[in-house]
C-alpha cells in the first residue's frame, strides 16, 4: 500500500509479537491467563481499597490509582491483541489505533507519577511520622494523582493529534503489536522530526523527573531509617515502603534496559519484548506484590470475605 494519504488510509496492520505461526495458539494461551489475573488482580484491588475502612488511608489511595491505572494500561492493549492471536490477518482502524495510542499514553505516563507520588507519601510516613496526616491530607492527596492524569492527557492528546494529523504514505504496516508512537513515526512520510524530537524530550523529562523524586524520597527514607535507635522500629518502616520499593525496581527497571541499550544491540523485537513486560506483566505483578507483601491488604481480604459469607447466610 504505497501512496496513501491521510483520508484513504483507513486501518493498519500490527505485526504482533511473534511471526511464527506455531506459537500464535500458545501465547494467545499464555497472554490470556495474564490478563485474566491482571482483571482480576486490579479490579480486585480497587474493590478492597473502597469498601474496606481502615485501607482508607493516602498510601491505599495510591495504590487504589496505581491498579486502575494497571487496568487500564492492560486494556487498552491486550484485548486486541488476542483477537490477532487468533484471526488471519491483525488489523486495526485508523481511529481505533489512534484511540489505543492515546489511552496507552495517557495511562503509561501517568503511572510515572503515580509511582513518585507514592515515593512522596512513604517519605512522609517515615521521614515526619507525626506530621504525616497533615502533610498527607485529602486535598494533597487528590493534587499528587490529579495533576498526572492532567498532564499525562495533555501530552497523549498532544502526540496524538501531532501524529495523526501528517501524511502516512510508506506503508500500514506497524512493526509492533499495538499503535505506539515511535513505530507509527516510521510510517510517516511527511517530516516528522519535529515530534520525534518532542517524543525523546519529553519520554526523557518524565522518566528522569520521576525517578529523581523517587530516588531523592528513598535516600531521605534511609536517612531517617538509620537515624532510628530501635531495631524493630527499622524493620517497620523497611516494610512499609518495601512493595513500593519493589514495583519500582521492576517498572523503572524495564524502562530503562529499553532506553539504554547500545544501538548495535537495539531493534524493535527487544523492545517488544521490553514493551509486553511493561505494558502486561507489570500490571499483573503489581496487585500480587501489593497483597503477598501485605499483610494489611490480606487482613482486609479476610475481613471482606467473612463479612460476605455472614450475609450470605
Amino acid at each position: 500500500m504505497s501512496q496513501q494519504n491521510l483520508t484513504s488510509l483507513t486501518e493498519f496492520i500490527l505485526m504482533g509479537v511473534t511471526r511464527q505461526p506455531e506459537l500464535q495458539i500458545p501465547l494467545f494461551g499464555v497472554f490470556l491467563v495474564i490478563y485474566t489475573m491482571t482483571v482480576v488482580g486490579n479490579l480486585g484491588m480497587i474493590i478492597l481499597t473502597q469498601v474496606d475502612s481502615r485501607l482508607h488511608t493516602p498510601m491505599y489511595f495510591f495504590i487504589k490509582h496505581l491498579a486502575f491505572i494497571d487496568l487500564g494500561n492492560s486494556t487498552v492493549i491486550c484485548p486486541k491483541m488476542l483477537v490477532n492471536f487468533v484471526v488471519d490477518q491483525n488489523t486495526i482502524s485508523y481511529y481505533a489505533c489512534a484511540t489505543q495510542l492515546a489511552f496507552f499514553l495517557m495511562f503509561i505516563i501517568s503511572e510515572f507519577f503515580i509511582l513518585s507520588a507514592m515515593a512522596y507519601d512513604r517519605c512522609s510516613a517515615i521521614c515526619n511520622p507525626l506530621l504525616y496526616n497533615v502533610i498527607m491530607s485529602q486535598r494533597r492527596c487528590h493534587v499528587l494523582v490529579g495533576i498526572p492524569y492532567l498532564y499525562s492527557s495533555f501530552q497523549a492528546l498532544m502526540f496524538t493529534v501531532k501524529i495523526f494529523t501528517l501524511t502516512f504514505c510508506s506503508s500500514n504496516v506497524i512493526n509492533h503489536f499495538y499503535c505506539d508512537d515511535l513505530p507509527l513515526l516510521l510510517l510517516l512520510c511527511s517530516n516528522a522530526r519535529e515530534i520525534q524530537l518532542l517524543i525523546i524530550l519529553f519520554s526523557a523529562f518524565n522518566l528522569l523527573s520521576s525517578l529523581l523524586v523517587v530516588l531523592v524520597s528513598y535516600i531521605l527514607i534511609l536517612i531517617a531509617i538509620f537515624r532510628m535507635h530501635s531495631a524493630e522500629g527499622r524493620k517497620k518502616a523497611f516494610s512499609t515502603c518495601g512493595s513500593h520499593l519493589t514495583v519500582v525496581v521492576v517498572f523503572y527497571g524495564s524502562l530503562l534496559f529499553m532506553y539504554t541499550q547500545p544501538k548495535s544491540t537495539h531493534s524493535f523485537d527487544t523492545d517488544k519484548m521490553a514493551s509486553v513486560f511493561y505494558t502486561l506483566v507489570i500490571p499483573m505483578l503489581n496487585p500480587l506484590i501489593y497483597s503477598f507483601r501485605n499483610k494489611e491488604v490480606k487482613n482486609a481480604f479476610h475481613r471482606v470475605f467473612k463479612n460476605q459469607r455472614k450475609l450470605c447466610i
